[in-house]
């Protein structure tokens, strides 16, 4: 086999709190190198500890911000300061499981201004939890998703539909849904009683957070094809 020439790098932000004892975060790590090989650039992944994010200055050189699974999070604000820095400055992003989640809540607390948002998680008891208890969990779980058609999840995924593997309890409470996404925030995959598993925001260059973890695909040595749509994002932005 001919070796890929490597004519780029990318920076990419893992924002979350590293434990290879998370199956998401192995399977990110696998993700990286498969994608990179496959686009013929190098990624350099830049994890940070959601307790180190105190400022947007270290993202101020990444090419992308990739919230990962593993909530919760040690520090929700740095993790949400990070989503913030990416949604409104135009950084590729993507969110997977947690990501999902947080990514739900920023925009809620930061692009609709209800500062009393919340995650069921880390406040059960709050009256506007945004994320809420699934009525199902789907802990080492599978399901099909259809993806909404001309969305930019079925472009990377070129077709209408995708099967995909979670971890998760919590998901987005059908309370809120009308109002968080009557736009720009957008529901682009659904599971088959019509529950949101992934949002998007149609006023950025990629911004994508799905409840399911298409990294695992990296673990059966295929390359995830939203990593490689979010990786291309970044490539466009670098260049």
């Amino acid at each position: 086999m001919i070796p890929i020439a490597v004519t780029t790098q990318l920076t990419l932000a893992l924002v979350g709190d590293r434990d290879e004892r998370i199956t998401a975060h192995r399977a990110i790590a696998a993700t990286l190198p498969l994608v990179a090989r496959s686009l013929g650039v190098a990624i350099a992944p830049l994890w940070l500890s959601t307790d180190s994010i105190t400022s947007t200055a270290v993202l101020k050189h990444v090419h992308g911000v990739w919230c990962v699974p593993g909530s919760p999070y040690k520090s929700m604000g740095g993790a949400l300061m990070a989503i913030w820095h990416a949604r409104t400055h135009g950084v590729p992003f993507l969110g997977t499981c947690g990501g999902f989640q947080h990514a739900v809540l920023e925009y809620a607390r930061h692009g609709l201004g209800w500062i009393d948002a919340e995650h069921a998680e880390t406040a059960p008891d709050a009256p506007r939890a945004v994320i809420s208890l699934l009525q199902c969990a789907l802990v080492e779980a599978s399901e099909t998703v259809r993806l909404q058609p001309g969305s930019r999840i079925a472009q990377a995924y070129a077709g209408s539909q995708a099967h995909e593997g979670y971890h998760c309890r919590y998901g987005l409470n059908p309370a809120f849904q009308a109002a968080l996404l009557k736009g720009p925030l957008m529901a682009s995959a659904f599971d088959a009683a019509g529950e949101v598993r992934a949002i998007e925001h149609t006023n950025h260059p990629f911004f994508v957070a799905t409840l399911f973890q298409p990294e695992r695909a990296a673990l059966r040595d295929q390359v995830p094809p939203l990593a490689a749509a979010f990786a291309r994002a970044a490539l466009a932005a670098a260049r």
